[in-house]
């Protein structure tokens, strides 16, 4: 039986949205104004400043967190045949590439605590076969980067970061994008730095940036990008089947402020996550993130966890009872091994991966973001500690 309701919006409170502001709309409309809408100067300097702001030699801008991923691995010569370590608990964009090239992704477990990679077992699951190592920084906390680096170098097996969670996080004082061989970054509409669709690549690897670089858009010659300018040639060279990954200078206009507002948006994450935990610390039937540095943490999701055994209702129940109350909540991740595809190709058993399992069934992520006012959070808090305290056997 449901709790009554004690506390009900009057207007739906969605689990993300973006912050937007006069400056990112001043720079769409003096692109459209210029005429140059596709990649050009704004993706240019987008590039110049991600790359200054995270510490990389180089940074390139593609249209999704998907493309960096699948053209980091293309650089690093991921094909058919080979395999690559990641971890169950992400979005399916993770490991879809890793297949779409061909390879197998490798599942190695989570860390019941933080729902990160655990890179105790990155070495038990390398073989022959393995080309990369590829982590996820959960939540925007990063992942043991010290032992998957260890690993990385003593293995001479490189390192792709999939930090579409991670801006800004931050690992052992210094920013996630230049650890690994290969960094990969998310401006979806829901993330803490947002250009509607888009990603970026880091490196600080010659090599990766050079063939990053020709592939991302048509494998054409370096610089066909201006060739409708008063600068450029109408003659260019194909050098390799390569792919349409471009970022625009209209979606471009809209990152380059958001870049610099980063960590403005962080401190207001940070402040509402700070509050969720207070508010929901000791609450029997909930369980709060365990964070090893609160400052470090990019604080792209708060992960509720739900424990059905202190409760009357189960993690669905719980979300049926937010929605109710007009609070939008979502689900991160339902591990891959339990999907369709990864279930029925490779045959995996819910089991084998236990740690992804168990978080899967408890864990709910609550509304998380920078336009939030003072009285959402409120409503928030109030909306989880009435539907636990109602339902606490």
């Amino acid at each position: 039986m449901e709790s009554k309701v004690a506390r009900v919006r009057g207007q739906f409170l969605p689990f993300a949205l973006p912050l937007i502001g006069q400056e990112e709309i001043d720079g769409v409309m003096e692109c459209l104004r210029s005429g140059w809408l596709t990649t050009g100067p704004k993706t240019r300097q987008f590039e110049e400043e991600f790359a200054a702001y995270v510490g990389a030699k180089h940074a390139l801008a593609v249209n999704s967190c998907t493309a960096a991923l699948h053209l980091a691995l293309e650089a690093l010569k991921v094909g058919p045949g080979d395999e690559v370590v990641t971890s169950p608990m992400t979005f399916t964009a993770t490991a879809a590439v890793i297949e779409h090239l061909g390879a197998r992704p490798v599942f190695v477990d989570v860390e019941p605590a933080t729902l990160n990679l655990d890179a105790r077992g990155i070495e038990g699951a390398i073989t022959p076969k393995t080309k990369a190592i590829l982590p996820v920084h959960f939540a925007g906390q990063a992942c043991d980067l010290t032992t998957i680096l260890e690993v990385s170098r003593r293995r001479g097996i490189p390192v792709v970061e999939d930090a579409a969670h991670a801006i800004p996080t931050r690992y052992q004082g210094k920013l996630v994008g230049s650890f690994g061989d290969v960094t990969c970054f998310s401006f979806y509409a829901t993330k803490n730095v947002t250009t509607g669709e888009g990603g970026m690549i880091t490196t600080d690897r010659d090599d990766v940036a050079d063939r990053v670089r020709l592939m991302h858009l048509h494998g054409m010659s370096r610089g066909a990008w201006k060739r409708y300018t008063e600068a450029g040639s109408w003659a260019y060279e194909i050098l390799a089947p390569g792919f349409k990954c471009n970022l625009s200078d209209v979606a471009s206009a809209i990152g380059i402020p958001q870049l610099r507002r980063c960590e403005e948006f962080h401190a207001r994450r940070r402040e509402i996550a700070r509050r969720y935990t207070e508010a929901f610390a000791g609450l029997p039937g909930a369980r709060v993130p365990v964070v090893h540095d609160d400052f470090a943490h990019g604080w792209h999701l708060y992960v509720l966890q739900i424990d059905s055994s202190a409760l009357s209702i189960d993690r669905d129940g719980f979300i049926r009872e937010m929605m109710g109350r007009k609070i939008g909540v979502s689900v991160h991740f339902i591990p891959l091994h339990i999907q369709p595809y990864y279930r029925d190709k490779y045959g995996y058993a819910p089991d084998d991966f236990p740690n992804a399992l168990a978080a899967f069934k408890a864990i709910v992520s609550l509304p998380l973001y920078a336009r939030m006012s003072d009285g959402d959070v409120d409503d928030v808090i109030a909306a989880v500690r009435d539907i636990v305290e109602s339902h606490r056997r």
